[in-house]
């Protein structure tokens, strides 16, 4: 009876030894920072071999403690390991929690949290723009240019336009050409001086004789 006690409780014991290998465990769980071509992926492995299914959910985690979801994903682990990917551009030297819920086996976070590397995911080449066409200016149409005055325009301009070197005509004389008065001038002065000789010599002879009849 003793031999067959000790045989139970050893038989147990490798059972319980066993049954807690298989178990769900925080330790099957590891999460990686990855790229899918020029987009951001965060990783999450599940190696347990029992497949008890689990809840995964990430956490980014900011500066003052404040957390942001990134999502979260069913998963029934395997001993070659099951992948879940979730789509994150995560920046170089971020940080990620991940926690693992399992129903009444596990519920905590893996033990270190997911630091992403120091450079993030290449964005390629950027796709050549083509040149922008030059546009006129609104101000100044295009093809259009400010008329200049040219040579023959300037040297065609009336004589009359541009002042002469000779004195122009005073007012007078220019009446006086337009009457014809200008031109009896002289005759008029010939006259007058001549009838003022003849009335000169008149009075002298008029004053003479006068003089002749009181001395008589």
């Amino acid at each position: 009876m003793r031999a067959l006690g000790v045989v139970s409780a050893s038989t147990a014991v490798v059972l319980g030894v066993a049954g807690s290998a298989f178990a769900c465990n925080i330790s099957d769980f590891s999460a990686e920072a990855k790229c899918n071509g020029q987009k951001g992926t965060i990783v999450v492995t599940d190696t347990d071999g029992s497949g008890t299914p689990a809840h995964i959910t990430v956490f980014l985690e900011s500066t003052g403690g404040i957390e942001t979801k990134v999502g979260e994903h069913e998963v029934k682990g395997s001993a070659q390991g099951t992948q879940v990917t979730f789509s994150e551009d995560w920046k170089a030297n971020a940080t990620y929690r991940v926690h693992i819920k399992a129903t009444n086996i596990l519920d905590q976070d893996i033990t270190s949290n997911l630091v992403t590397p120091s450079t993030a995911c290449k964005t390629g080449s950027p796709t050549p723009t083509a040149p922008s066409k030059p546009t006129p200016s609104k101000s100044t149409p295009a093809g259009s240019a400010t008329p200049t005055p040219s040579a023959s325009s300037s040297s065609s301009a009336p004589a009359s336009a541009a002042p002469g070197n000779a004195p122009s005509p005073a007012v007078g004389d220019s009446n006086l050409a337009e009457t014809g008065a200008n031109s009896n001038t002289g005759l008029i002065a010939g006259i007058a001086g001549a009838l003022v000789v003849v009335g000169g010599g008149a009075v002298y002879l008029g004053m003479r004789r006068r003089g002749a009849r009181g001395n008589g």
